[in-house]
């Protein structure tokens, strides 16, 4: 249970922040009842073999944006809990989360991408906040402060402490490293998270808890919670992180996963706008050394080639080291 301070000052207010910008908060019981819990048993029993997911809305979403979608209730989820507890497991969910994922047409004998969430029409999902998100693997048990979820998946996790503590943001994010170790299947749908005591609000991705990795979140109110809340729990802003501006790579044989700060998805956005502006003929980025340059430069050209307004790009990509 969250401690009364923790859960009065930060906690509450979060979940009341994020109503105001359109989810839809749902009771920690009710949330327990729609992933399966055993209601006979008690602590952390009853949350071993629980769904990470809300099952029944995500199986009905599935059949809404995939109307030729035929497979038996549960065959989506099985194959989701199949996937590994590692970072290549998320990253082949978050492959589906961008409905690149495959169901077979049998009406038709060819594959079809899988829809999942819809980014055209965002008001066709539903987008959901609960709190105390518990599991047990049958080893380790956690409780997640708050959790938010589109299609009854869980994307975006916020671990909660009080200011009052010394070094809380760290010991906010201690904590999603132990969740990593202990729990690692909440991380194969989860993509980011974030870690506040109401002053400060640090953010990373899932399966990279490496201190460079994780940033402070800045609003103009700085300080203000409510702002920064609203600002980075936006449906749009969600949304955006999981299409766009989560990024795998490998280096040195080993995959690594990035998000991009403000100031490159800034510059992503203000590249491709310029570029496909027919009166505009040149512009300029300056990113100072470490802020990213490369995930920015990558992203832009990706981007200028999906966007569907542009004719056949040429993107000329220099650099100035071997």
């Amino acid at each position: 249970m969250p401690k009364p301070g923790e859960h009065k000052t930060v906690q509450a207010r979060i979940l009341g922040y994020a109503e105001e910008i359109g989810w839809t908060f749902v009771p920690r019981e009710e949330a327990e009842r729609r992933r399966g819990f055993d209601s006979g048993a008690s602590g952390n029993d009853s949350a071993k073999g629980v769904s990470l997911f809300f099952d029944d809305l995500l199986d009905a979403k599935v059949r809404e944006f995939n109307p030729r979608y035929t497979e038996a209730e549960g065959a989506l989820l099985g194959k989701f809990r199949h996937l590994h507890s590692d970072i290549y497991g998320n990253r082949e969910f978050v492959e589906h989360l961008r409905n690149r994922g495959k169901f077979f047409d049998h009406e038709e004998n060819r594959e079809r991408d899988l829809i999942l969430i819809d980014y055209t029409h965002r008001e066709n999902n539903t987008y959901e906040v609960t709190e105390e998100f518990a599991f047990n693997n049958g080893h380790y048990g956690t409780r997640e402060d708050v959790v938010f979820l589109i299609n009854g998946i869980p994307v975006l996790v916020i671990e909660c402490k009080n200011a009052s503590k010394d070094e809380a943001i760290a010991l906010g994010v201690d904590q999603i490293r132990r969740y990593h170790r202990e729990t690692p299947e909440l991380f194969v749908p989860e993509q980011v998270f974030t870690a506040t005591d109401a002053i400060g609000f640090s953010y990373g991705v899932s399966w990279n808890t490496v201190r460079r990795n994780i940033f402070n979140w800045k609003d103009e109110e700085v300080g203000k919670l409510e702002a920064k809340v609203k600002s980075f729990c936006a449906i749009p802003q969600v949304l955006g992180f999981i299409k766009d501006y989560i990024i795998f790579a490998e280096k040195d044989e080993e995959l690594n996963k990035y998000i991009l700060r403000q100031h490159q998805t800034g510059a992503v956005e203000q590249v491709v706008n310029r570029a496909l502006d027919p009166k505009r003929t040149r512009g300029l980025v300056w990113h100072t050394q470490g802020s990213g340059k490369t995930f920015t430069m990558i992203k832009a050209a990706e981007m200028l080639f999906k966007a569907p307004t542009a004719d056949k790009p040429t993107v000329l990509l220099m650099t100035d080291r071997n």
